[in-house]
């Protein structure tokens, strides 16, 4: 930190003080002893044997006058007393320009740290402030991209919840107001009502499950299950819809069993949604299989199916709330845009992480977790 010219001049100022006043003590002090001294004859004979009996080195030279001791040592106290004052002072410097900085800060330029480089207590007090600051400022950006999340929720929830609910108005409506020609209008009206009443159904609980998971200390009911036996289970709640789909759904584990920490109601829900998301999304589908193999501590889950290729371009947003890879193709199959997000929410509640990889042959999600989840 470089002092301004004002600084430097007050500093000499005070430096060339702070001798004048030490010269004119030291001299008060010699001045005192000499008249304690010469006033005392029995001082006056003490020192003069001291000299006498002490001498110095081989040359046995006689030991100074006491003036001179006195004044050596006065020196080294003075040489003391102006460097501390000066030390004290530009330390003091210091801290006002530290204090400006903060001020200057504290105007509204969160984008400024205090550039200083200093040694000693001063550095701690700007590492500190510097990391304040960074601290405050990464708290308010992401108190605004929460807002901004929460703004996207609700507009993005809106509009999903509008659009069924103004077919089954309409359809309803045109009950209501007698505008069909036979029962099989009826029936056809309120089936549609119906559907779109499902969907939205589909969207409030899919909603409901991501707000649960994506809250602060969401409850992670952790115990020891078997994969194997939690695959099995969720390809064979799967199969009939499989074979009414002409897709053949396997599961295959490595080791078995293959034991593993978890919530097995959240983790259920992640297969379960990957797995409904190739039968909705995986067009021309032969097969969807459901791979899990142990790597080391880790346990690698691979759902596959050779359907319809996702666009690479959308690949890194699958995982983002309401991302939908093609718009129409989702809301014709009913599709919230919330399942993979829910996927991964509940993933990172496990310390996991997943990803997808599509290509002409085969897509594939990619779930890793690990065997024991630390507490």
């Amino acid at each position: 930190m470089k002092l301004t010219g004002r600084e430097k001049s007050s500093l000499i100022f005070e430096g060339i003080v702070t001798v004048v006043l030490l010269i004119l003590l030291n001299l008060a002090i010699i001045t005192i002893a000499q008249d304690i001294v010469e006033s005392n004859p029995g001082i006056t004979s003490g020192i003069f044997m001291i000299k006498q009996s002490l001498r110095i080195g081989p040359m046995q030279a006689q030991i100074w006058s006491y003036q001179r001791i006195i004044i050596a040592f006065l020196i080294i106290i003075d040489i003391w007393v102006v460097w501390w004052r000066l030390r004290r002072r530009y330390h003091l410097y210091q801290m006002n320009h530290i204090i400006g900085e903060l001020h200057y800060i504290a105007q509204g330029h969160l984008d400024h740290r205090i550039p200083f480089k200093l040694k000693g207590n001063e550095q701690h007090v700007i590492t500190s402030v510097n990391a304040l600051v960074d601290s405050a400022v990464q708290s308010m950006d992401d108190k605004r991209k929460i807002e901004k999340s929460k703004d996207e929720l609700i507009t993005n929830v809106s509009h999903d919840l509008r659009t069924p609910l103004t077919s089954i108005i309409g359809y309803l409506g045109l009950i209501e107001d007698k505008q069909y020609r036979s029962e099989d209008d009826i029936l056809k009206y309120t089936h549609t009502a119906y559907e779109k009443a499902k969907q939205m159904k589909n969207l409030v609980e899919d909603l409901f499950e991501y707000t649960k998971v994506q809250q602060h200390g969401a409850p992670v009911n952790i115990m020891k299950i078997d994969l194997n036996q939690l695959l099995e289970q969720l390809t064979a709640s799967f199969e009939l819809e499989a074979q009414h789909r002409g897709i053949e759904i396997t599961s295959h584990v490595e080791p078995d069993p293959l034991m593993l920490e978890a919530d097995p109601e959240k983790l259920g829900r992640v297969f379960s949604n990957l797995v409904s998301n190739a039968f909705k999304y995986g067009n021309g589908a032969s097969y969807i299989k459901i791979d899990a193999r142990q790597r080391g501590t880790k346990v690698v889950v691979k759902v596959s199916n050779d359907g319809t290729p996702i666009p690479a371009e959308s690949i890194d947003h699958l995982f983002e709330r309401f991302y939908r890879a093609e718009a129409s193709r989702s809301r014709a199959t009913g599709g919230t845009g919330l399942g993979l997000a829910i996927v991964k929410s509940i993933v990172d509640l496990h310390h996991g992480t997943v990803k997808a990889e599509s290509n002409e042959q085969q897509t594939s999600f990619i779930v890793t977790l690990p065997l024991k989840q630390h507490k």
